[in-house]
């Protein structure tokens, strides 16, 4: 059997929100889901509430003026209305699209929720703005584990972990490009959008990328696609097969070189960020799946050593944790959380293995375990100024059981081992 190949040492993922302000709008309107709709009006083009309690919406053929579309919903796209499109013209295109004024407190109050959930997962990210980030996940726990005989199934784990995160802090949905670098994942969130994962290594550069218009790498703005399509170069896969020196005559030193890199999906660039992680966290994928009671003696040891790791991860990086958590996995990847908030920040093994372990007692642990994680957040520097805890109901993940039900399943390997 041939090897699998071997994942690179960079994983970069590009999250794009799915027709972002529009999507905001739907959960405001939800009424309408699956028309076309176009965002990019004034205020007077707000919706009014009529006698009965149904709203009456402006539609594009009444509007006036010279603004532009803002964005548009999928609907509105597959008539030919597209962000940066004069209203006047989308007007001819779609008379009967609904037209909706631009809300841009919303749509930021949303983004900042999106990030901090994705923070949650995987803190290394570089924010592009209002609806897109990059996200550095090479050092994410589980990414680099295979799932069945796919190498790349704990990518795409962690892409489904990261999407379920957003939609349970916003209700809006993603698209996930997961690849080497930078460059190629920006294409890549593209390539299966709406709610899409994709993930690229070099080896599908061939068959995914070149067949791609030239426009479509980031970076070819129209005066380049347009000199490119003049020379008689349509797509990336052209680009790639015209020589160095060709590309250097045609478009300079400079940019032709990075057309030559950039067509063979090679970026060197860094995911920039300078905030501080979210989380530290800890966790393993086990290679048969682990029952509570048959094999407690060895998941007491597996918790205890993640515990101490996660300590020693804290210690290391000079931080305290207020809020210690666990990760769940069981047999059909039915992911379950738990955190509690302690009163003052923590950073010893005994403390936070403690604290686990109490996480540990309120999940039903019948099912067999594939995974087990253990999370340090509210994280804080030795000496900064504590703010007092927030009180509130221990987190449940819906369909868990509550209550005298949970204390029939205790956490069985839950003990201080000899």
């Amino acid at each position: 059997m041939q090897a699998a190949p071997a994942l690179p040492e960079r994983l970069i993922a590009h999250l794009d929100m799915d027709a972002f302000y529009a999507s905001v709008e739907l959960l405001r309107y939800p009424e309408l889901k699956g028309q076309a709709v176009v965002i990019g009006g004034r205020r007077e083009h707000a919706p009014t509430t009529r006698d009965d309690g149904t709203r009456e919406y402006a539609r594009l053929r009444d509007y006036t003026g010279r603004g532009v579309t803002t964005t548009s919903t999928y609907a509105a796209r597959a008539l030919g209305v597209f962000s940066g499109m004069g209203l006047m013209k989308a007007a001819l295109r779609a008379p009967d699209a609904i037209l909706l004024p631009t809300d841009f407190e919303s749509y930021r109050h949303y983004s900042r929720l999106f990030k901090a959930a994705v923070a949650e997962v995987a803190p290394v990210i570089e924010d592009r703005g209002i609806d897109e980030i990059y996200i550095d996940l090479s050092e994410v726990p589980g990414i680099r584990e295979p799932v069945g005989h796919d190498p790349l199934g704990g990518a795409k784990a962690v892409a489904r972990e990261i999407k379920n995160s957003v939609l349970q802090a916003t209700g809006l949905t993603c698209s996930i490009g997961i690849t080497p670098n930078k460059l190629l994942s920006k294409i890549a969130s593209e390539l299966d959008k709406p709610d899409g994962i994709t993930v690229l290594t070099m080896e599908d550069l061939e068959t995914r990328i070149w067949p791609l218009a030239a426009r479509k790498i980031n970076g070819i703005g129209p005066k380049a696609a347009a000199r490119l399509q003049e020379l008689g170069v349509e797509s990336v896969g052209d680009i790639a097969a015209r020589p160095l020196p060709w590309l250097v005559e045609h478009f300079g030193k400079s940019y032709g070189a990075w057309l030559h890199e950039a067509s063979h999906g090679r970026d060197k660039r860094p995911v920039v960020t300078h905030s501080e992680p979210v989380s530290i966290s800890r966790e393993t994928t086990f290679e048969r799946d682990l029952h509570a009671r048959q094999d407690r003696a060895l998941l007491g040891r597996i918790f205890t050593q993640l515990c101490e790791q996660l300590a020693g991860d804290l210690t290391r990086k000079g931080y305290l944790s207020r809020t210690i958590g666990i990760k769940l996995r069981f047999e059909g990847f039915v992911t379950v959380t738990r955190d509690l908030t302690l009163d003052a920040p923590v950073a010893d093994a005994a403390a936070i293995r403690q604290a686990a372990g109490l996480c540990l007692k309120r999940v039903d642990l019948s099912r067999r375990l594939r995974l087990l994680g253990v999370r340090a957040g509210n994280l804080s520097h030795p000496g900064d100024a504590v703010a007092r805890p927030r009180r509130t109901a221990p987190r449940r993940d819906k369909g868990e059981p509550a209550g005298p039900s949970e204390q029939a399943s205790l956490a069985l390997f839950d003990t201080d081992q000899d």
